[in-house]
């Protein structure tokens, strides 16, 4: 019997060393630690650290990702986003979920809502994600987080703070040098859209996954007013959205992962758990090696 166990632990052994980090489940999953990453108009914002359990890697990505519900409900601890959180920190990520100011809760956030008001929400939303970030990269010995490997994500409008940060941090942020020392890998964005991609310059040309509806309702896949509003409504402001974003990335030279989903709505802010093995294969040859894609991807109304 010893050859037979010999040979079984070797393969065992192999099979472990073969396992791809980043890719495949390899680790458990540590208690979330919660943490208070700021204070802003007296309220604390919390964000909850997901890590992966006996890692010795000592500098690990990172990705912080933001919930929707129209910056005025939703959570960080809202089921689907703590499963993505999971799922990551198994494949050898250090995950955060992060909460947010709510500046619309119990008001309204369409139409009605005028344009300057809805800059203004964009604005502090993604300030508190800037802050986020800035926390985990302060802490980043104590978290074991690699500066250079920092992947950020975001679902509705929660994507749409993280997109502005990232792409149109001139038209959100008066002061940038308290993050001028950030950079970022790639972005993960689930029917999400930015305020003008024509700021997205080679500087700033971070990789991008996208997944929208090509007619959403509430947020335009393409270029298009928020909520459809007619242009003699308050709350009228045009955005750029997951095609047009794809597109400017593609003009210069940068690589994206598009998912566009025939005549699909805005249920396509939800987490997209049937297409995560796509979404971590491209988090890990594009984000953290560096290779080059740009892949389009049309899925018919009917899947």
């Amino acid at each position: 019997m010893k050859p037979v166990f010999c040979l079984f632990f070797l393969f065992l052994s192999t099979h472990f060393l073969a396992q791809e980090r980043f890719i495949e489940d390899l680790f458990e999953v540590e208690k979330p630690l919660t943490e208070i990453y700021s204070v802003k108009d007296g309220e604390e914002l919390k964000l909850d650290i997901y890590s992966p359990v006996n890692d010795t890697m000592q500098a690990r990505p990172l990705i912080v990702f933001m919930h929707g519900g129209g910056f005025s409900g939703g959570t960080r601890t809202n089921e689907a986003e703590v499963k993505f959180a999971q799922a990551a920190a198994r494949k050898g990520y250090v995950a955060v979920q992060i909460s947010y100011r709510l500046t619309r809760k119990g008001q309204s956030f369409g139409c009605d809502y005028e344009a300057e008001g809805k800059m203004n929400t964009f604005k502090l939303a993604a300030e508190d994600f800037m802050e986020a970030v800035h926390f985990m990269l302060k802490n980043k010995t104590e978290y074991r987080i690699d500066p250079t490997k920092i992947i950020v994500g975001g679902s509705s409008a929660g994507a749409e703070a993280v997109l502005n940060a990232v792409y149109n941090e001139r038209l959100m942020f008066d002061d940038l040098s308290r993050y001028e020392n950030i950079e970022f890998a790639g972005v993960f964005s689930l029917a999400g859209a930015i305020v003008d991609a024509r700021y997205i310059m080679e500087e700033n040309a971070v990789p991008g996954v996208f997944f929208h509806g090509t007619e959403d309702n509430l947020v335009p896949y393409g270029t298009g007013p928020h909520h459809w509003c007619d242009r003699d409504k308050p709350g009228y402001i045009m955005l750029d959205g997951s095609q047009t974003i794809a597109e400017r990335l593609r003009e210069l030279d940068s690589s994206y992962l598009l998912f566009s989903f025939e005549g699909g709505k805005h249920e396509h802010s939800r987490m997209p758990f049937d297409y995560l093995p796509e979404v971590f294969s491209f988090f890990k040859n594009v984000f953290l090696k560096g290779e080059k894609m740009r892949i389009q991807v049309s899925v018919p109304k009917n899947e």
